[in-house]
């Protein structure tokens, strides 16, 4: 029997998509539900007044608050209404409940009990940016919110440096400068990205450019519900007529890339890391691949300004040299 049809009654648990904007965005369908259902759980009912109010919807049936907080302790209650027959519709303040909000436990509950789940799909910030982006999108993985803290937000951007799908993240207004910032330090200041704020509301923006240029534009006071999307590491081909630029970058050779940088004017670290985000392969092993080449002999090209490979020492991880949560001790190779 299929887990979408149910055993354990006739009630059905609908998830439905709300606007992420603008109330005009609302479907027929999910009028429809609102209007109908038994029990509403909804992420914050003050919104959904609001909403409600205006579509000229007038619900018939209980409202009841469902959110982070009380997710689990209302999860029985709910399912109590389901055993009894009832349409339960749960909505979050804005798109698809349970993507980065609440409604997985519940769901997962209701679907584990034998209770019919449904959805009413609508409005996406998730598939607006990556819409709007102008990035990849054949392929794509939506990692939410990073990590607040500056260390776990650096390990959890270093696993993701090899990532080859267009990336999307949800984040705060007040930290989008320090993301950027680390982006371009775990990534390259390279790497392409685009941040949209404000999602069909009246100040909808979207900025798209390298991380470097939009760390610049997001300093001082930011504002808005902000969507980020972020390039992925592409298998780079370095084919004839390459000009070394780590954005054609070949996995083949990604020493060679990095010696091109050099040559041209690059810190070797700063060559490694743009290597790195762009390639997937390990900045230490970059880093320790160069000193080896240059203690062999292997590379005698002079650079200018004492930028020789192994000319200058690689710094703590951050852009001021200090490591967060002592992630790597300095003068320590980059990782």
């Amino acid at each position: 029997m299929s887990a979408s049809q149910g055993s354990a009654g006739s009630g059905v648990l609908v998830l439905a998509a709300t606007p992420i904007g603008d109330a005009r965005d609302a479907s027929t369908r999910l009028l429809a539900e609102l209007a109908g259902a038994d029990v509403i759980a909804a992420e914050d009912t003050r919104r959904l007044r609001r909403l409600c109010a205006a579509t000229d919807v007038h619900p018939s049936g209980r409202v009841v608050s469902h959110h982070e907080h009380n997710e689990r302790d209302r999860i029985p209650e709910l399912l109590d209404a389901l055993a009894g027959g009832a349409r339960v519709l749960v909505i979050t303040d804005a798109g698809m409940p349970s993507v980065s909000d609440p409604g997985f436990r519940l769901t997962a509950a209701a679907i584990q009990a034998g209770f019919r789940v449904t959805c009413v799909p609508g409005p996406s910030a998730v598939l607006a940016a990556l819409a709007l982006s102008g990035l990849p999108v054949d392929r794509f993985c939506f990692e939410g919110f990073l990590p607040r803290r500056a260390g776990q937000r650096a390990r959890a951007l270093e696993a993701l440096r090899g990532e080859r799908r267009t990336m999307v993240f949800f984040e705060a207004p007040h930290r989008l400068e320090r993301v950027l910032r680390d982006m371009a330090d775990a990534f390259g200041p390279l790497r392409q990205a685009a941040v949209c704020r404000e999602l069909t509301k009246t100040y909808e923006e979207v900025r798209r450019g390298p991380l470097a240029e939009l760390t610049e534009w997001a300093a001082g006071q930011m504002r808005g519900e902000i969507t980020l999307v972020l390039a992925g590491a592409a298998p780079y081909d370095m084919g004839a007529g390459s000009s070394g630029d780590p954005a054609s970058a070949s996995a083949a050779d990604p020493l060679g890339v990095v010696r091109g940088l050099v040559d041209g004017g690059a810190q070797l670290k700063d060559a490694c890391r743009q290597v790195a985000a762009a390639t997937g392969a390990s900045r230490r092993e970059l880093y320790s691949a160069a000193l080896a080449a240059r203690d062999s002999g292997g590379h005698d090209r002079g650079a200018p300004d004492g930028n020789a490979l192994g000319a200058d020492e690689p710094d703590a991880g951050g852009p001021d040299g200090h490591t967060p949560d002592g992630d790597a001790p300095r003068g320590a190779a980059p990782e």
